[in-house]
């Protein structure tokens, strides 16, 4: 057995570059394609809120998620030309955070200057909205990580959005255990005959992540596949496929909601099969992904509050190897040597106001439908249409049923007929509704 003892330590940094500056970096909120049109977005980082909109003209705006009057949420109120009006007195906040509008306010009276809210840079980049969380002076757009293949155009994409009930780092922690896959993801992902150890190399170690290299070690021929950690909040999947030329990716992007919660944005893309995969409805494909995301939920829920009621730092904890948890301890280690600013965190050597289990989800939390159907704009909408139907059939079934009772001969025969139709496709439709609705164990009880 190959214990931790053996895996390599990281090269200690220059002093100059041994502290990350979370503020200093983009996050990402969302897809563009699940941003409301007509009404404000809230989400939180660190558990600081924040709310998105667009003004009249179409440009993003983001702003704390606090009206400096009575401290109420923007993110309840409504988008009036352009400007967000807090919905307890309607005062009302332009593209800069600017307080526009305070119908409390005499008319020969100017608004207080301190009547503004901090505005933060925002930005659109490969289908996903960023926010620099620092200063809008220092932000720098090239410094959002970008994917070059993503630019191609024979390269096709599909999106994936969902809540988390447990921190970033043990969703990130999850994404670079490839080891994992093969046993929590037996029937989805993996498949638990092929589990074996795995070669793995690590590079290019620094506070801008690592890069790291996988590869099956019971198969001579299969190549090597890249996994890369991009600071602070994207793994991504550089995938070589069966034939040359073939290419895919999975490039998965978190943002630290808040202790304890985080959000996934999850993107496939691929240059072959292009048909095949265009052709599967959005709303399909993330119910098998819900499935995955959940299919190791609860362990990550249960590694998680026990880490917090040890209390203890993981290297007095994990029993790691070399063979399957490489990418992991670096991960944690890059915690160790860079995270220092970060609110809060969970390295392998040291960790920072990480606190009890209090503040940790169970499963419990999970919910589907709040995590995902809710924030997902073709779920939500799939989700709306299965449930209209569904009263439609229903509403169907009972009219048939009362014509047939007042018909006769073959005619009442057929309404009979139609109406057990409609009652079986009602069934299909709150089938339907409910994966829309509940994680994938309710449906295995």
């Amino acid at each position: 057995m190959t214990l931790e003892t053996q895996i390599p330590q990281p090269e200690t940094m220059h002093e100059e570059e041994e502290q990350f500056n979370w503020r200093e970096c983009w996050y990402p909120v969302c897809f563009v394609q699940d941003l409301p049109k007509n009404r404000p977005y809230s989400f939180s980082l660190y558990d600081e809120p924040f709310v998105l909109f667009r003004n009249q003209n179409g440009i993003l705006v983001c702003l704390t998620d606090r009206c400096p009057h009575r401290a109420a949420k923007l993110s309840d109120g409504q988008i009036i030309d352009g400007k967000i009006e807090c919905s307890y007195h309607g005062w009302q906040f332009g593209l800069d955070g600017e307080c526009l509008h305070i119908p409390q306010l005499p008319d020969d009276t100017k608004i207080p200057l301190n009547a503004c809210v901090k505005s933060f840079t925002v930005v659109e980049s490969q289908g996903l909205i960023w926010v620099w969380a620092g200063k809008t002076a220092t932000a720098i757009n090239q410094l959002i990580p970008t994917i070059a293949d993503l630019e191609k155009p024979e390269f096709v994409h599909t999106d994936y959005m969902r809540d988390l009930p447990y921190d970033q780092t043990y969703l990130i922690e999850n994404f670079v255990d490839p080891a994992h896959v093969y046993i929590s993801h037996d029937g989805t992902e993996g498949n638990r005959a092929s589990a074996q150890p795995l070669e793995m190399e690590v590079s290019d170690f620094s506070v801008k992540g690592f890069l790291g290299k996988i590869r099956q070690s019971r198969n001579p021929d299969a190549p090597w596949q890249n996994l890369d950690f991009i600071a602070p909040n994207l793994v991504h999947y550089k995938l070589n496929v069966i034939k040359p030329g073939w290419y895919a990716g999975i490039a998965l992007y978190s943002i630290p909601i808040g202790k304890g919660k985080c959000r996934l944005l999850l993107r496939r893309y691929r240059n072959f099969m292009i048909k095949k995969f265009k052709s599967k409805p959005r709303w399909l494909e993330h119910l098998r992904q819900n499935k995955v995301l959940e299919q190791d939920l609860p362990q990550i829920l249960g590694q998680q509050a026990e880490i917090a009621r040890l209390g203890e730092n993981l290297n007095k904890i994990y029993l790691p190897l070399k063979t399957s948890d490489l990418l992991v301890i670096n991960y944690r280690k890059w915690l160790d040597n860079f995270g220092s600013s970060l609110p809060y965190y969970q390295g392998y050597l040291s960790s920072k106001n990480f606190g009890s289990n209090d503040c940790f989800h169970t499963s419990e939390n999970a919910d589907r439908f709040l995590q995902h159907t809710l924030v997902c704009s073709s779920c939500n909408q799939a989700y709306r249409v299965t449930n209209l139907l569904k009263q439609a059939f229903v509403g169907a079934a009972i009219a048939l049923a009362a014509l047939a009772i007042i018909t006769d001969g073959l005619s009442s025969f057929i309404l009979v007929f139609a109406a057990l139709l409609s009652v079986a496709l009602a069934v299909v439709a709150e089938k339907l509704k409910t994966h829309f609705q509940y994680s994938y164990t309710h449906f295995e009880q």
